[in-house]
């Protein structure tokens, strides 16, 4: 298959559909999570949901990074903005997250403070060479497809002897949350996930090695997976394998962008210019040990922490937002009291409205509000 139409072939995805039929045991239940925001948009557009037997239930995952920012990391963010000289550049998606008490960086913007929505952290780079009286800083964020872009642009600050770029580091990291969850699994916090969908973009990063150690630890299948339609179910077709089998290994499903080592000179260049944080908090993970990146001391000057002396504290969801539990898989979207009523992609309450990869605007987009699986015939 060379085009996109391929990967949505109506016809190719009613004959996966029979196969898994087919192959879906009646005696048994299965659960697997989809971790990646894209494939949870992926599965809520075309309907795979629809095609899947009623035994069989997908389970949204952690994987937004607009999501899993924390509260309190926002509130950093607002902080620089409202209380430093400088320039604040971030993502879209970024800039509507609320904080607390409603406050959001798109709303600062209109209170004065100098926020700028950006394309790519590129953006960022040049408008501090453009303007060195000014104090750029980037809000970095995201998992690891996101990473390397940031290190580049650190790395050529360094070069250019710019004093007026910093980047403000909230890089994560996928390993560290999957474990996260398998943990959070055995203890009741998730519930019964029977394997993983793994993510696209990151892998085509990291490539399959890291989750061997997890598969093999947690005895949970992964199997990376591309993001259309065809894609996701034939990704479902080989965890529906590796559970009738009763193995728990690593398969790779995108092959077509996907190795084993992943990018060699992107995780060079990462390693290069980051270090990994003792700890750091995520929305709905709670605090998770050696799970994120800071920049590393060689490139200490760029660091926005460093310079603008910036703490950071804790700070409280909406008391009656159930985004943590979403991006946990506890709660479906639609179980929040808050969800198409209060909050909308509109009016976001909480993180996973406001994101174009988050669980809640996907389902409130495709309608994905009931049980997966319903019956094909």
């Amino acid at each position: 298959m060379k085009y996109v139409d391929a990967f949505r072939d109506g016809g190719v995805a009613r004959g996966l559909a029979a196969a898994l039929r087919r192959e879906v045991r009646p005696d048994r239940n299965y659960a697997f999570m989809e971790f990646c925001g894209g494939h949870t948009h992926a599965i809520s557009r075309y309907g795979v949901e629809d095609l899947l037997p009623r035994n069989l239930r997908l389970i949204h995952g952690p994987g937004c990074p607009v999501c899993v920012l924390p509260t309190g990391r926002i509130e950093q963010a607002l902080r620089l903005a409202l209380d430093h000289p400088v320039t604040l550049c971030v993502y879209g998606d970024t800039l509507r997250v609320p904080a607390a008490g409603g406050l959001s960086l798109l709303k600062a913007r209109a209170m004065g403070a100098d926020v700028r929505m950006i394309y790519s952290a590129t953006d960022a780079l040049t408008l501090a060479q453009r303007e060195p009286a000014r104090q750029v800083v980037f809000f970095a964020i995201g998992f690891e497809t996101t990473t390397p872009p940031t290190a580049l642009v650190v790395r050529e600050a360094a070069r250019l002897g710019l004093t007026n770029f910093s980047v403000l580091c909230c890089h994560v990291l996928t390993p560290p949350a999957i474990r996260a969850i398998a943990e959070g699994g055995q203890d009741g916090q998730v519930g019964q996930i029977d394997g993983f969908i793994g993510p696209a973009h990151v892998s085509t990063v990291i490539g399959t090695g890291p989750y061997v150690p997890f598969a093999a630890t947690f005895r949970k299948p992964v199997v990376i997976a591309g993001f259309e339609p065809l894609d996701v179910m034939q990704a479902i077709r080989m965890l529906v394998r590796q559970v009738n089998e009763g193995r728990a290994e690593v398969e790779n499903e995108f092959t077509r962008a996907v190795t084993a080592e992943g990018n060699l000179k992107a995780q060079a260049l990462m390693a290069e210019v980051f270090a990994l944080r003792d700890s750091f908090e995520w929305r709905g993970l709670g605090v998770l040990p050696r799970s994120a990146l800071r920049l590393a001391d060689a490139f200490a000057e760029f660091d926005a922490e460093r310079r603008f002396g910036l703490d950071y504290t804790p700070q409280p969801d909406h008391k009656a937002c159930e985004c943590a539990a979403v991006l946990r898989g506890v709660t479906r979207a639609w179980e929040c009291s808050l969800f198409g009523r209060v909050c909308t992609p509109e009016t976001p309450v909480g993180a996973c409205m406001v994101s174009s990869e988050g669980a809640c605007a996907a389902y409130y987009a495709y309608g994905r509000t009931r049980d997966s699986g319903a019956a094909v015939t």
